[in-house]
């Protein structure tokens, strides 16, 4: 096929879903379409959605509709809703949003290449083979997703109700992945999934997370490359994955365990299990064995049944563990799961409140932490390039800091190209962000 047909895509929500997004642009791309920045240049106009909360749900559709008047305006664009909304709300949508000219669920977006060329009257479909490994990915990070979906059925979380059950991604898929990512310059490759910790267990033979993360490092070895793997569940932590993360200098120290509560009661109506005992005896143990370890986690404040005490103890819980890194969210009740019937819902302004309160405890530990590498020498990868009023400054990311969401290093002296890693040393910091120095070179291409 040949066309100028132009795409226009945009993703709303986390890290698997930019993945999943990449994988429709890599796909359309290779079926000739092109890709522009501008909707209104578009002849297809591509929505990734998320629906993980309420609050998502929203966004995605105002951020729909928002292009739904881009594509009305210039009397020609097509607008396709994709991911998590069409796959939690199915044929409702059609009703709901008239404005929308195909919905694709998750599993489905495979074939939006056939759903693009439906919608603007081009025939036939020669696009690549939809199992290969495709990629589009400009930069010295890239996301790898190693599994989709969800069996915790935690009662706060639709996930399994967008995604389906837990299903791992083949090894040798994974592998190919990130090996053809290297050879395009990549140097940072991020695991992820919904529960990562127990990738494997639904496959053939006796592969586990552990064992992936090795072979990984064996892949951006010659690259000097990093590994890095998130969304950990404190029950994922076995003797081997520690050993791994310990020992094995490619992956980082870096553990990303959503706890959400340490409440017992809490955690129970919640479908958790765990104490604040057995959290806090988790983490010193993963500090003790994991030398510079690294602690993100997030805590979800007014759970149905959430006292005031609870609360307390929760605030005090990410207090005395010292997590680097918290994200907080407010309970939403979400359509469809079990704890949207719970009696004894927190009122949602004490909800925000906490959320509030417990945002101070997480910043004021988060910036201490940031402030603590000052001083510091430490390798960076350089991810992009920004012009300010007094000339252009290097921005990229330690080690310590997750891609797009711990925080950045601005570089005020040295030279470098996005992609290369360097030797930076860190002068000062500013909540979450350090200013840095660079000093030398230490990844060549």
């Amino acid at each position: 096929m040949s066309t100028t047909k132009a795409c226009y895509l945009v993703t709303v929500g986390c890290a698997k879903n930019e993945v999943d997004t990449d994988r429709m642009r890599a796909l359309l791309l290779e079926a000739g379409f092109r890709e522009v920045d501008n909707p209104v240049e578009a002849d297809a106009i591509i929505v990734n959605t998320c629906s993980f909360l309420g609050i998502a749900t929203q966004e995605s559709v105002e951020t729909t509709l928002e292009l739904a008047e881009v594509a009305r305006a210039e009397g020609h664009a097509k607008l396709v809703m994709c991911g998590c909304v069409p796959s939690r709300y199915g044929a409702a949508l059609g009703g709901e949003l008239p404005e929308v000219d195909a919905f694709v669920a998750s599993d489905e977006e495979d074939g939006i290449v056939s759903v693009v060329q439906g919608l603007l009257g081009i025939s036939g479909d020669d696009a690549r083979d939809a199992a290969g490994v495709l990629r589009t990915v400009e930069g010295a990070s890239a996301y790898v997703k190693i599994s989709d979906g969800c069996d915790r059925w935690c009662s706060f979380c639709a996930i399994p109700l967008i995604r389906g059950p837990y299903e791992s991604r083949e090894a040798d898929e994974i592998l190919a992945e990130v090996q053809s990512l290297m050879e395009g310059g990549v140097r940072e490759v991020v695991l992820v999934g919904q529960d990562t910790g127990i990738w494997g267990t639904d496959l053939a033979g006796d592969r586990d997370l552990a064992w992936l993360l090795t072979e990984v490092a064996r892949v951006v070895r010659p690259y000097r490359g990093w590994v890095r793997v998130l969304y950990l569940q404190p029950e994922g932590m076995t003797e081997e994955l520690i050993d791994v993360l310990a020992n094995v200098e490619e992956v980082l120290p870096y553990i990303d365990i959503p706890v959400q509560h340490c409440v017992e009661h809490v955690l129970a109506e919640m479908g958790r299990s765990g104490s604040r005992e057995e959290l806090v005896r988790l983490f010193e143990d993963l500090r003790a064995r994991i030398p510079g370890l690294v602690l993100r986690t997030t805590g979800l404040v007014g759970f149905p049944g959430e006292t005031e005490d609870d609360f307390e103890e929760l605030a005090e819980f990410i207090e005395e563990v010292g997590f680097d890194y918290t994200s907080v969210f407010a309970y939403s009740p979400e359509e469809g799961t079990r704890a949207e019937q719970l009696p004894n819902q927190v009122d949602e302004q004490d909800r925000q409140e906490r959320a509030q309160q417990l945002q101070d405890v997480a910043e004021r530990l988060g910036f201490a932490s940031t402030s603590r590498h000052v001083g510091e020498v430490a390798e960076v990868i350089i991810d992009g390039v920004e012009e300010l009023d007094g000339g252009i400054e290097l921005v990229g990311h330690a080690w310590f800091q997750a891609p797009d969401c711990d925080g950045a290093v601005h570089i005020e002296s040295g030279e470098a190209a996005v992609g290369d890693v360097v030797r930076c040393r860190f002068t000062d910091a500013f909540c979450y962000e350090l200013i840095g120095t660079i000093e030398t070179s230490s990844v060549g291409e």
